[in-house]
């Protein structure tokens, strides 16, 4: 097997041999075979990522999931399309340390920056343990891949849950039979529960109808993608046209995001010290965000209650050089479609923490930046002024 180089500060250090030796990237031109088909927010309507399968099979030239996925980058890479591109891998494949070493290069060739994209695992485990398995999604997601699971419902949820994917996708079957099954559907709800806990989305793949696309938007799937979503020769940047009807949080107001400052963002390996010289910098900063390789928060540390423990009795000495995380608390985050009222009842959740920021999270989880609930609570206050008299 294959040796691989700990961990060294950026996302192309996890897939770089001891030895030194790189596959060369793959330079192959793309083949007119690919289709691409568009991820759609059901919040928003808009295209959020792009999927790009290549035929699989005898005669198709393409040997392995590893070579559909390159040729899927090279497609996409021609029409510069900046969306998330979504690739599939077999579990199997990710033991093959060569194999993930060369598509991990011809994605850093083309630009593509691990970041922007979703790597949708199928056929868990693969031959693998639960725990082989979970480590191998895990040196994919330390080089900064988001990570998909296919078929979740299939899998064990306490493994779901410890692999914390950024996309959960159900299997087609499911997505088309929860509809009219009243225990398809509860477990649909509960994977959307389980990852808004773990910071995943459901995505529901196959969707055919404008009915069976409402009904699956009010089970609280946020993704989707079907022959609904995908018109004829789509390609991205070319628009999708989708019909959401109004649901209980489209009347509640402006939204999160009208509220939204920047985030003081730093990775979550940063010490105390490095958070100390951030609110040095910046007195106006009330809260630093932790950040794991994918810029997805782990951690919020709040201004107030972390000078307080650094003022105190040895404070700085017994902290200053530890993670900083040892004095941060779980980050409260609230999706970029939520209403300004929805994101201030989630604040008001833990009374300990009621006037902690909010981290504002993008489709994937990412940090887009954070919401202090005291300016919610003054432009809320003031909008209902103006909306009484």
């Amino acid at each position: 097997m294959t040796e691989f180089a700990a961990y060294r500060g950026g996302p192309e250090d996890v897939f770089a041999r001891r030895d030194g030796a790189v596959p060369s990237p793959d330079g192959a031109p793309p083949s007119p075979r690919v289709s691409f088909h568009p991820i759609v927010d059901l919040d928003t309507g808009t295209v959020v990522a792009v999927s790009a399968p290549a035929p699989a099979g005898p005669g198709t030239g393409l040997e392995s999931d590893v070579d559909r996925a390159i040729l899927a980058a090279h497609a996409t890479t021609q029409r510069e399309t900046l969306l998330p591109l979504h690739l599939f891998l077999h579990a199997r494949t990710l033991a093959d340390d060569r194999s993930v070493d060369r598509l991990h290069q011809t994605l850093t060739s083309l630009g593509r920056r691990p970041g922007g994209v979703i790597v949708s695992v199928s056929g868990m485990f693969g031959g693998m343990t639960p725990a082989e398995a979970g480590v191998r999604l895990g040196r994919l997601r330390a080089a900064g891949y988001l990570i998909g699971i296919e078929h979740v419902a299939d899998l064990p949820s306490r493994f779901v849950a410890e692999v914390t994917p950024s996309v959960l996708t159900l299997d087609p079957e499911l997505t088309r039979r929860a509809v009219a099954d009243p225990r398809r559907a509860a477990l649909v709800e509960a994977l959307v529960s389980l990852g808004r806990r773990t910071g995943g989305h459901v995505l529901a793949p196959g969707v055919v109808d404008d009915d069976q696309l409402q009904k699956l938007r009010a089970l609280g799937v946020r993704l989707a993608q079907g022959p609904l979503l995908t018109p004829a020769g789509w390609r991205p940047g070319m628009p999708v046209t989708v019909h959401l009807g109004a649901r209980e949080t489209d009347r509640l107001g402006p939204r999160v995001t009208e509220f939204m400052l920047p985030a003081t963002v730093m990775p979550d390996s940063a010490t105390a010290d490095a958070v100390f010289s951030a609110f040095n910098a910046e007195p106006n900063t009330t809260s630093v965000v932790l950040v794991d390789p994918a810029q997805r928060p782990r951690y919020t540390v709040d201004r107030t209650r972390f000078l307080l423990k650094l003022a105190g009795a040895y404070g700085h000495a017994l902290h200053a050089h530890k993670p900083a995380t040892r004095l941060a608390d779980p980050p409260r985050t609230v999706p970029r479609t939520v209403p300004a009222i929805a994101a201030l009842r989630a604040a008001g959740e833990d009374a300990a923490r009621v006037y902690d920021d909010l981290v504002v999270i993008d489709e994937v989880g990412r940090c887009m930046g954070v919401a202090r609930v005291g300016d919610l609570i003054r432009s809320l206050s003031e909008l209902e002024r103006r909306t009484a008299s």
